[in-house]
């Protein structure tokens, strides 16, 4: 069946979540935190995800924003650097005007041109996409932005992937499924959608029910999947 619809995730598939660490970091007087940035990031989003799931699991779900700054209290103190307001506010600060990676402009303004719908499809809340996605300058590519805050439950819940065809009345055979998250992209694949995975750091495939369709390095060829 032909793709008409592509959806993103939108934290590391299309916004570079490592990005408000590093930049912070190159500013002068962050020194503790230029020697550790690149661990505070990693910890930083493995947390968010985990507490994520967690309260998908218990059903104790709150906005994405409040998920995300409890994963970075946790990184920071993991780090060694916590007790310092400033530093916290300005990490959370720079989440908001996250950098989208070099190819995405290129590759959504392709699929655009191609007819086909894109969207993202995010446990971020509306307010935080917002921020993101006009930061990145990514609007007039997209034509919707779905927060898992409609449903109250955050992916890899069935009921986040129902949203897509809510939206735009599709099949799930007709959706392309892009994530940078392997388990994301497994859940996804297990609904129905054609999903491929962003695997930019080379890692195994988590071992789940389902595997992505496709296993990408970075989201270049996604254009090419479904021309």
């Amino acid at each position: 069946m032909t793709i008409t619809t592509c959806v993103f995730d939108a934290y590391g598939t299309l916004f570079d979540v490592g990005s408000a660490a590093r930049r912070l970091a190159e500013r002068p007087g962050h020194d503790r935190l230029a020697a550790c940035w690149q661990k505070l990031a990693e910890d930083w989003r493995r947390k968010q995800l985990e507490y994520s799931w967690l309260r998908a699991i218990t059903g104790d779900h709150i906005p994405f924003w409040l998920v995300t700054q409890h994963g970075l209290d946790w990184a920071l103190e993991h780090n060694g650097l916590d007790g310092d307001p400033v530093l916290r506010e300005d990490l959370l600060a720079l989440y908001w005007e996250l950098a989208a990676y070099t190819e995405v402009h290129r590759m959504l303004a392709t699929l655009k041109a191609m007819g086909k719908t894109c969207a993202i499809l995010s446990n971020g809340s509306p307010d935080m996409l917002d921020g993101a996605v006009g930061s990145a300058g990514i609007g007039m590519y997209l034509d919707a932005v779905l927060s898992v805050e409609d449903v109250g439950i955050f992916k890899p819940a069935r009921a986040v992937y129902d949203m897509v065809g809510e939206r735009f009345g599709c099949t799930p055979k007709e959706v392309l499924f892009v994530s940078s998250n392997g388990w994301d992209a497994a859940g996804a694949a297990g609904y129905g959608f054609v999903t491929a995975w962003v695997n930019r750091t080379g890692l195994p495939m988590d071992r789940l029910a389902h595997d992505p369709h496709h296993v990408l390095s970075d989201l270049t060829t996604i254009p090419e999947l479904i021309a």
